[in-house]
């Protein structure tokens, strides 16, 4: 994993329970399989399993070559599609992942955007800001709140299905968009699949978690945010590149859509961006993923699945190369 991972991933616990687990040095972290120190190279000719997060080193032929007795790779994170290479499936190496533990907190702070969208709470936070005197705001919030609001979920992702679970307890109507989901799992989710567009048009929160992929690019461009509603709000906490931002600014200066944005594109907008200062924007710094004492989420995750490994057990969640077409 990359440098300085393992330290925020990682407490006393972990590496009690790691030792005990692969009966090793529970801290010996390579960041560089390609041309690794002597200890690394040693371990690595040795090991059977690899436990990844961020930053890991890509799995090429060369370091496969070198780990003739690797057999599987534990993901202490989401996505595997920047470490792991062709060469390790090519091998038959069994790959899990902790993107089911890294949904939740994702979609917690969604699910704290689109309540506090229907109740226009940064408009009203601004507002207050402004006026610091008494004011009529049952007359200017009339049209606020939660109650029977419809909220589109943009992708049935691990982390989609996680937000429709987590909006079952509010009285939301709950639109889903996906192009693999047929009838009867929208059914067992408890939501009514309708296309794109529909979806756009009918959501007072329109929320994504389609994976980034050269097909989702700008999925929603100039034609989909010019027919969500007037006072819709729309949240990405998935990756800037599915939302046109050319198109989105407009929207947003015009004063007509509001936006809770945890990713943009680029990841770090210019400082003269507007995004910064508009009062109907929420922009924060890609934090809706695992943070802080969430990552001890995705640690003790990963030992479960290493766990599972050394009874002989398959894993809980693997990684399958069939799906990653169409996955994070």
């Amino acid at each position: 994993m990359g440098p300085g991972v393992a330290e925020r991933l990682l407490d006393a616990r972990h590496h009690t329970r790691l030792a005990a687990l692969a009966r090793t040095d529970s801290r010996l972290v390579a960041h560089d399989l390609a041309a690794p120190p002597p200890a690394v190279a040693a371990a690595l000719a040795d090991a059977e399993v690899l436990l990844t997060c961020w930053g890991a080193p890509p799995l090429t032929a060369s370091v496969l070559a070198a780990a003739p007795r690797l057999r599987a790779v534990v993901h202490a994170a989401g996505s595997v599609k920047h470490h792991l290479t062709d060469a390790c499936w090519e091998r038959g190496i069994a790959v899990s992942s902790a993107a089911a533990a890294n949904a939740l907190p994702v979609a917690e702070y969604t699910l704290a955007a689109i309540l506090m969208a229907n109740k226009r709470v940064l408009h009203s936070a601004h507002r207050y800001r402004g006026l610091r005197t008494g004011h009529d705001w049952h007359r200017e919030l009339a049209g606020a709140g939660n109650y029977r609001r419809t909220v589109g979920v943009i992708g049935a992702s691990r982390i989609g299905r996680r937000v429709v679970e987590l909006l079952r307890p509010f009285a939301l109507d709950v639109l889903l968009y996906d192009p693999y989901l047929d009838a009867a799992e929208a059914a067992r989710l408890g939501v009514r699949p309708v296309p794109l567009a529909a979806l756009c048009a009918g959501s007072d929160v329109v929320t994504v978690h389609a994976p980034q992929l050269p097909a989702t690019r700008h999925l929603l461009g100039a034609r989909e945010l010019a027919l969500m509603p007037d006072g819709a709000t729309l949240v990405n906490t998935a990756r800037g590149s599915l939302v046109d931002a050319a198109a989105l600014l407009p929207e947003l200066v015009s004063g007509r859509l509001s936006a809770v944005l945890d990713v943009t594109e680029p990841a770090l907008p210019p400082p003269d961006s507007p995004l910064y200062e508009l009062p109907n924007v929420l922009l924060t710094p890609h934090i809706a993923g695992s943070m802080g004492t969430e990552l001890h989420r995705l640690a003790d995750s990963a030992l479960d699945e290493l766990a599972r490994y050394a009874g002989g057990l398959p894993f809980a969640d693997p990684v399958r190369p069939e799906h990653l077409g169409r996955s994070a």
